[in-house]
Order: C-alpha cells, then structure tokens, then sequence
C-alpha cells in the first residue's frame, strides 16, 4: 500500500518576506544569550546563515531531481548525504581512532536497509517524491545517533582507560572489556529518538504530521504517514549506533588486544 502523500495535501507559497518576519524569534534567542552571557550569539548568526544557504541550495538541487526523475540522481544525492554525515559526525566523536569509516559503513547500511525495505514492501513509491525526502530523514537520524554514541563511547573509554587495562590484564578480550561501555554508549545514541517516540502525539506533534496538516491533509492520512516515519527512522537509528559501535570498538585496540594511546584531540 502506498501512502497518498501527494494526493493528500495542497501546494502552501511562503515568502522571503514571511521567513524573514520569523527572524524576529531568532533575535530573542539571541538578546537572550547576550543578556544571560551564554556566548551562543555568533552560533546562532552562523546556524541562521548556513541554515539559509544550505536549504536555498539543496531546495534548487531537489527542483531538479523531481524534474528529471532520476533514480541515478536520487542515489548520488543519498550518497553525498551520507559522505558529509559521517565527516559531520566524526567531529563529534573526536576521542574514537578512525571513526570516519565506521560511521561511513553505518549510515550507508543504515539507508540502504531501510529505504530497501520500505520501497520492496511498497509502503512508498519509488520515485524522487518520495526517496528524497525520507532518506534525508533516515541519514540525519542516523547520523545524529551514530555520532552520539561514538562520543559517549570515546569519553567512557578514555575515562575508565585503567579499568580496561586491568580487565586486559586478567584475560579478557578487548570486547568483553568494553561491553559495559558499549551498552551504554547505544543507549546514549537511541535514547532521545526512543523517548520522542513515546511523547508523540501528547507532548509534542511531529514535523512531518505538522507540515501534513499544514498543506490540508486529512489527520488520519497525517498519523499514519508520522507513524510509518517513525518505525523507519527507530530502525534505521537501531542499525546505524549498532553498527557504528560494532566497528568502532575495534580501533580502541591493537590486534594484540593492547589498549591504544587516545587519539591527538
């Protein structure tokens, strides 16, 4: 069964005018953190312009995609979107020894499964409509988890080095060394998307359901489509901070089982 995404809702036109009037919110953010001396000024100028430029551009690169229609396109975009997710996420999990090639491996499965999945069970269509748009959602979910588990992960290896190191010398392997830690660092990774699964629907509504409801789509049709996002995304940030975990451990060790020195920061 397909979901009537497009069927379902109106075109909405918003203006530059209008998007700029939402700045207003942007400059509290902004005299607040001044006020309270929180330094997130020249963070929020700079989350702004990016945010600007990097939407103008991909919402120019999608128009042509849609245009052309082509699978080809669709699979060189979700590429490129995975490449520069793990150079984003790798920065965050600077303390785990060549991290970018684990989570490399991890979004690129994660995002393959799920879209395969969704696409052969037909839930959605296979077309640009529909792939561009819930793969971005796949690949950023993923990233985020992937790179918040690497992190914790990296911060609780570096912490408890000397626990490691005497689990080591009593003849452990270098997993069993690390599976407290890799427990929590997964949980650390899913935890936030696990919880906001929880409160839908009651503390908060969900961009895509809003958006739906926003263009004119019928509530029931807005649910399910929220609801299928979610289940997607649940597995897709499951195999990507699993994943991730998996291959990255490896790199705290040498083949010898030795524990190595902490990458420079």
């Amino acid at each position: 069964m397909t979901v009537p995404l497009a069927a379902s809702s109106s075109s909405i036109h918003v203006t530059l005018g209008e998007v700029a009037a939402a700045l207003a919110l942007v400059a509290i953010a902004a005299i607040a953190s001044r006020a309270w001396h929180a330094g997130l000024e020249e963070d929020i100028g700079v989350a702004v312009v990016r945010s600007f430029l990097q939407l103008t551009a991909i919402g120019y690169v999608i128009t042509v995609i849609f245009d052309e229609n082509s699978a080809f396109l669709v699979l060189a975009l979700i590429s490129v979107m995975v490449v520069f997710g793990a150079f984003t996420a790798r920065h965050r999990a600077q303390q785990v020894p060549n991290a970018f090639w684990p989570l490399l491996a991890s979004l690129g499965v994660a995002a393959a499964a799920t879209l395969g999945l969704v696409l052969g069970l037909g839930i959605f269509e296979a077309t640009p409509r529909y792939v561009v748009p819930v793969g971005g959602m796949v690949v950023g979910n993923s990233m985020t988890a992937a790179a918040v588990a690497l992190n914790r992960l990296g911060e609780d290896v570096h912490d408890q080095s000397r626990r490691i190191e005497a689990t080591l010398a009593l003849g452990a392997t270098s997993s069993q060394a690390v599976t407290p830690l890799v427990r929590r660092s997964l949980r650390s990774g899913m935890i936030t998307l696990v919880d906001s699964t929880k409160t839908t629907g009651l503390i908060f509504f969900p961009g895509t359901m809003v958006g739906m409801l926003l263009a004119g789509a019928d509530p029931t049709d807005a649910v399910r489509l929220q609801l299928i996002l979610l289940y997607v995304l649940l597995g897709a940030v499951s195999i990507a901070a699993l994943m991730a975990i998996t291959l990255a451990r490896r790199n705290f060790f040498t083949p010898a089982h030795q524990l190595r020195e902490p990458p420079e920061p």
